[in-house]
């Protein structure tokens, strides 16, 4: 399958990039921003990506999560070009009936099978579980 964008230069350093859907996104390196950095929408794609994942993955596991945030945090290098060289991902859930097992099997299996831009990275990830409370009566 192939997938194809076009980036659309605005002005300077401000980008438009458009998806085969015509899903829009402002992509700056000028200040003020009015969106997010290349490397930090990297970042987040790599964040929604696992992210999918471990929702699809604890559904089926009957273990829907309640509220559910990824936290990416990426060290580059100090030449160039300045890729990510280690990258922590933090998986941080709650739920009713949720288990800290579940959890971390689901973030294994979309970090080391599923998640594609986990997979299509040049730099160490270490990846983060973070169980919070869950108490009954809570809405998410």
């Amino acid at each position: 399958m192939t997938k194809k964008v076009v980036v659309h230069n605005i002005v300077g350093h401000r980008f438009l990039g458009v998806n085969e859907q015509g899903d829009k996104v402002m992509i700056d390196g000028d200040q003020p921003a009015t969106g997010p950095r290349p490397m930090e929408l990297l970042l987040m794609a790599l964040g929604a990506c696992t992210a999918y994942d471990v929702v699809d993955i604890m559904r089926k596991k009957k273990q829907p999560l309640a509220r559910y945030r990824v936290e990416v945090e990426g060290v580059r290098a100090e030449t160039h070009p300045r890729r990510y060289t280690h990258i922590t991902v933090t998986h941080i859930a709650s739920g009713p009936g949720v288990t800290l097992e579940a959890l971390e099997r689901a973030v294994h299996l979309s970090h080391t099978k599923y998640c594609s831009v986990s997979a299509s990275l040049n730099a160490e990830i270490t990846t983060r579980v973070v169980l919070e409370p869950w108490e009954e009566g809570e809405e998410g």
